[in-house]
C-alpha cells in the first residue's frame, strides 16, 4: 500500500479516488465501518479507495500541553488501512498553514489537488479554519459526500476513542480491546537498559512510550509481535519502576521461553490483561518472587485467551 502525503502529487493512478477522510487514530469500530463503506464503494464503483489521516493530531497543534494521548502511529494506521483496504494513505501534514484554509480551499484540494471523486466521512466530522466545515459543506460545494453513522455497543453507547482511552488509564484492557476489534499495541524500538532483568533471570526488551496515551501503571500480560509476525507471550511492567532510582517512563516486556536478542529491532506488546498496580518491594529476593508470580499469572491468563491480530 501506498503512503501519500499533502502536497505532493497524487500518482495517476491514484486519482478519482474514493476517500475515507478522518483522522483514525485508534482505528476503532467506529473507524473501521467509515473505512468499510468507503472500500465497498470503491469496488462497485472499480475506483481506488484512500483512507485519509492526519498527522500531527490537531489536537497537539492546538493544545501542545495535552499529556500524551496517541493510541496508534502511523506506521500502524498504514499497516490496519492495508488490511481493511486501502490502496493508499493519504497522511494530511496538519500545519497552522492547513489549519486555517478556509473549507472552500481545503475542498478545492481534494477535488483538484487530489483528484478525488467521492468523499467518506463520519457524521461529525469538521474541516477548515475553526472546524466551520462539515459534510453538509462538503455538500454544498459539489462534492459527493457520504455520512456514515457512529457504530453504538448493545447498551447505545458511542464507540470512540474517548472511550478507549478512559478505559485503558483505568487498565480495563477487555474493554479496550472489544473497542478496538483488537488488543491495544504499543509499537518501538528495542532500547539498551539498565539488563538488571538479564541478571536475575527477567530479561526485558525495554521501549519508550513516546508519544502514546499512558495507560494505568503496572503489571500486565502481554503478546509481543516481532518483525516477521512471531508472537510471543510475556508480562511486562509499563511505569516508572520504583524499586529504581532515578523513575524512568518505559514499557518493560519480558517474554517467556525467549533469549534471542531484539535490541534496535521495532517489536509490538499487546496489552492483555492488566494483573495490579506498581509496587516497590522489600529488597532483591522480595522482588524476584513478585516477578515470579506475575509470569505465572500471565501465563495461565494468555493460556486461556485467544490470539487476535
Amino acid at each position: 500500500m501506498e503512503r501519500l502525503t499533502s502536497g505532493v502529487p497524487v500518482p495517476s493512478h491514484l486519482r478519482g479516488a474514493v476517500m475515507a477522510l478522518g483522522n483514525f487514530d485508534g482505528f476503532h469500530a467506529g473507524h473501521q465501518a467509515v473505512a468499510a463503506c468507503a472500500v465497498a464503494r470503491a469496488r462497485a464503483e472499480d475506483r481506488p479507495v484512500i483512507f485519509a489521516t492526519f498527522d500531527p493530531h490537531p489536537m497537539e497543534m492546538f493544545r501542545p500541553d495535552t499529556p500524551p494521548f496517541r493510541l496508534t502511529t502511523l506506521d500502524q494506521r498504514q499497516t490496519l488501512f492495508a488490511a481493511a483496504g486501502a490502496d493508499a494513505m493519504m497522511v494530511f501534514a496538519f500545519t497552522a498553514q492547513l489549519a486555517a484554509l478556509e473549507p472552500a480551499d481545503f475542498v478545492r484540494m481534494l477535488t483538484q489537488d487530489m483528484g478525488v471523486a467521492a468523499v467518506v466521512t463520519g457524521e461529525d466530522f469538521t474541516f477548515g479554519r475553526g472546524r466551520g466545515g462539515t459534510v453538509d459543506t462538503l455538500r454544498a460545494m459539489g462534492v459527493d459526500a457520504q455520512a456514515v453513522a457512529p457504530v453504538r455497543d448493545g447498551e447505545g453507547n458511542i464507540i470512540s476513542s474517548s472511550r478507549i482511552r478512559e478505559a485503558l488509564k483505568a487498565g480495563d484492557c477487555a474493554t479496550a480491546t472489544w473497542l478496538l476489534t483488537r488488543p491495544f499495541a504499543i509499537a518501538g524500538m528495542v532500547q539498551h537498559g539498565d539488563k538488571l532483568g538479564r541478571t536475575i533471570g527477567f530479561p526485558t526488551a525495554n521501549i519508550d512510550m513516546g508519544a502514546y496515551l499512558r495507560p494505568a501503571y503496572g503489571i500486565y500480560a502481554v503478546r509481543g509481535v516481532l518483525p516477521g509476525g512471531r508472537v510471543l507471550d510475556g508480562a511486562a511492567n509499563l511505569g516508572v519502576r520504583p524499586m529504581f532510582d532515578p523513575p524512568k517512563l518505559l514499557l518493560e516486556p519480558h517474554f517467556f521461553d525467549f533469549a534471542e536478542s531484539l535490541y534496535d529491532q521495532v517489536i509490538q506488546v499487546q496489552l492483555i490483561r492488566y494483573l495490579h498496580a506498581e509496587r516497590k518491594y522489600d529488597g532483591l529476593d522480595a522482588l524476584m518472587a513478585g516477578i515470579a508470580r506475575d509470569c505465572d499469572d500471565a501465563r495461565q491468563i494468555l493460556a486461556g485467551t485467544p490470539r487476535l491480530a
